[in-house]
């Protein structure tokens, strides 16, 4: 588990309750982004906020929305492909 997802988990789990309910989406939409712009792994947020439906839902938005994940993802299984044809002959 990478270190700066543990002390974001437990920030959020000691702050989210002075946050106000209509607010949480926009927090945890903030803790995500700096997760993913400081080069957290998607599946440690995952594994470490996997009891908090609100980092849930903003990770899921931000996938959703970002497009270069899903693009090398892409990339990666067709790199895959790539080089299983070459073995096949």
């Amino acid at each position: 588990m990478n270190e700066a997802v543990a002390v974001a988990s437990e920030i959020w789990s000691e702050l989210k309750r002075y946050v106000n309910t209509v607010d949480r989406d926009e927090a945890a939409e903030t803790i995500v982004s700096i997760l993913i712009d400081n080069d957290c792994d998607v599946d440690d947020i995952k594994d470490t906020f996997k009891g908090e439906p609100d980092i849930k839902r903003a990770l899921t938005a931000y996938l959703d929305n970002d497009k270069t994940y899903e693009d090398e993802e892409d990339d990666a299984e067709e790199e895959e492909d790539y080089h299983a044809d070459d073995w096949e002959n």
